[in-house]
């Protein structure tokens, strides 16, 4: 865990300039910078860096945030590894507290293993490119390959000698230790030497998120039909081959900006199409997909489209996962290539510009061509097809989320259609399927306490009535609900008069009038609570406090509340007479706008309450005390009405 401490010097060190500046051109304009959007493509500069508030905001896509924020999103960090990435850019060092002697040794050891493959990857690069053996041998099979120096030096490819023990030399000469070398699989032990795991191979190095080497893939070169063709680095501390897909450092950019991840089986199917231009594409390393892999294909995007050889082993390679990947949400697409080809030696073969038409025009939906290929197999055989039926209706049925109806329908109507069964038959098969599954979720719910939720950010509607009316009523509670947070954040440790805060008033209002519950917006609510709970505790919390919260959503929210693309020209003096009042000068009648407009939809649901009791035709003083208060609750919004500055509709 890293210290409270630790993490306020990051934050005091953080230029959002400097960082920003890294991954995107910015030039200044008045007193922000701008340039053009990295999570969408854009020609017209939308993408906004304001210093003097340390957020972004791109006017474009609607994406902001912070420092922090930023480098969650571009490099699809963790909370904790964009701390440790600003750490290690400001030369800060991270203690970790509260940690057990056995996590600081795994730590320690998983810190030593990056070093050591840089090490073996600075190795292996060298004698590539500076050694006879490399040049003659490794580097002219993968010119061969078709692969060009730019290449190979983007994926850091290598060659590791012929020799038994020319890297295992270099790193114990390197005080590297042999119980680390055995962990990282570089090195094992023979005849009780050390000796080199990947000698005479090309390899590959594997990289993470931030682009440190996680291990190696190590492919032969000599014709050798006992030794295996890759050899891959052993599960350690920080190889898991589970959570890992070769390229996605090098993809990320390219998944998120066209929406789609193309995933292949091989190192050389990715290099060949990033070499094409074709960036947005990962590997699976020819192992069924796992839902690691899964969720790490969908934080860069929904969209999966699996190329995969047109054989038998291509196609069952394919489907393999399929469950999986339609239960994470994504949408799956498939394409086979053609006439015995992989994508390395198709895009070699057609040319990058043919590939790319080639993979638009022949992507096919994975589910009915699941029903396609398997009745192929199934042929005549009841029991097969009998067993397909419950395939597909059990595969449909996790498309269970309230968006993915009309596609669930539309794949029963299409299934039944292909397998020539009665659509009312497979749609009921399918509901079966959902409610035996929500009968196990509810099982294992139940050995839980249930939790009350308060993180639903989305006003609820009462369809009474007025459809567009009511949408336009909650969007302007929305708007108020901000605005009072936003005057609190930035104004509650201002005075409001000799005796109070601009907190002190509102926490005050807020309560006597019992104005919480009418906030919709929970998470709006849990900022006012925050506020609340460090104001109580001595401490003045301001902008900063939120912008940095680690709950993403807290400071994503707190970016847009605060954040705004209009300001006042410096020109507007000279057409406007006398001096312009800031919003800092007028904190007050923002404050108090605020509340009352709260006070005011207070009053509002009392009248409609009250009108409700009126409908159930009360008698003599009941009647009257009802339209006594009516009376009064309608007083009560005329003036606040006229204080809000609100015209009422009638």
């Amino acid at each position: 865990m890293i210290p409270q401490q630790t993490i306020q010097e990051i934050q005091s060190k953080i230029d959002i300039i400097e960082v920003v500046g890294e991954f995107v051109r910015l030039k200044r304009r008045g007193t922000n910078y701008l340039g053009l959007c990295p999570f969408h493509n854009e020609k017209t500069p939308s993408f906004t860096v304001s210093p003097a508030k340390e957020i972004y905001k791109c006017f474009g896509c609607g994406r902001s945030g912070n420092t922090i924020g930023f480098l969650m999103e571009h490099e699809k960090y963790s909370y904790v590894e964009a701390l440790r990435w600003l750490a290690n850019r400001y030369g800060i060092e991270i203690v970790e507290s509260e940690t057990s002697p056995e996590f600081r040794q795994q730590q320690q050891t998983a810190d030593s293993l990056y070093i050591l493959n840089q090490f073996a990857q600075k190795f292996f690069s060298d004698q590539l490119y500076n050694a006879e053996e490399g040049t003659d041998i490794g580097l002219s099979y993968l010119k061969e390959r078709g692969f060009n120096d730019e290449t190979i030096k983007k994926f850091q490819l290598g060659y590791n000698p012929a020799a038994r023990d020319s890297f295992a030399k270099a790193a114990l000469a390197a005080q590297y230790s042999q119980d680390l070398l055995q962990k990282s699989g570089l090195i094992v032990i023979r005849d009780n030497k050390p000796a080199d795991n990947y000698h005479g191979r090309i390899i590959f190095p594997i990289h993470n998120q931030s682009g440190k080497v996680l291990g190696f893939g190590a492919r032969i070169i000599a014709k050798n039909d006992r030794a295996p063709k890759y050899i891959n680095t052993p599960e350690n501390e920080i190889y898991v081959k589970s959570r890992i897909l070769y390229g996605s450092y090098f993809a990320r950019h390219a998944i998120d900006r066209e929406n789609e991840c193309l995933l292949v089986e091989g190192y050389t199917d990715v290099i060949s199409l990033h070499q094409a231009g074709i960036e947005n594409v990962v590997a699976s390393g020819g192992t069924s997909l796992t839902p690691d892999q899964l969720r790490l294909i969908k934080k860069y995007s929904n969209n999966l489209t699996i190329i995969y050889d047109g054989d038998n082993a291509g196609i069952k390679a394919a489907l393999r996962g399929l469950d999986l990947a339609i239960e994470e949400g994504l949408n799956v697409q498939l394409v086979l290539i053609p006439d015995k080809e992989d994508p390395d030696s198709y895009v070699r073969k057609v040319g990058a510009d043919a590939f790319k038409d080639f993979i638009k025009s022949s992507k096919k939906d994975i589910i009915l061509f699941q029903v396609e290929n398997s009745l192929k197999e199934a042929g005549n055989d009841s029991t097969r097809k009998a067993a397909l039926v419950n395939q597909i209706a059990e595969t449909i049925a996790r498309l269970n989320k309230a968006e993915d109806f009309t596609r669930q329908q539309d794949y029963i109507h299409r299934s039944a259609e292909l397998m020539k069964i009665d659509e009312a038959g497979l749609t009921t098969l399918v509901n079966q399927f959902i409610r035996e599954k929500i009968t196990k979720e509810e099982k294992k719910a139940a050995k839980t306490a249930p939790e009350n939720r308060t993180d639903d950010a989305t006003p609820k509607v009462n369809d009474g009535g007025k459809d567009e009316e009511a949408l336009f009523l909650i969007f302007k509670d929305e708007l108020n609900e901000r605005a009072m947070v936003r005057s609190l954040i930035e104004f509650g440790n201002k005075p409001w008069d000799d005796n109070q805060t601009v907190a002190d008033f509102v926490f005050s209002e807020m309560e006597v009038n019992g104005l919480y519950d009418l906030l919709d917006n929970k998470k709006l609510l849990q900022m006012i609570e925050l506020f609340k709970t460090w104001y109580e505790e001595g401490l003045a919390p301001g902008p900063k406090n939120f912008l940095y919260y680690e709950d993403v959503q807290i400071s994503q929210l707190s970016v847009d509340i605060t954040n705004t693309q209009d300001e006042i020209s410096p020109k507007w003096k000279e057409y406007y007479d006398g001096p312009m009042p800031t919003r800092e000068e007028l904190y007050k009648q923002d404050v108090l706008s605020s509340v009352n407009y709260l006070k005011l939809r207070k009053i509002r649901r009392m009248i409609l309450e009250n009108q409700q009791d009126l409908e159930k035709n009360p008698t003599g003083e009941e009647l009257l005390t009802l339209l006594q208060t009516h009376q009064h609750l309608k007083e009560l919004e005329i003036d606040l009405t006229r204080l809000t500055g609100t015209v009422i509709l009638r």
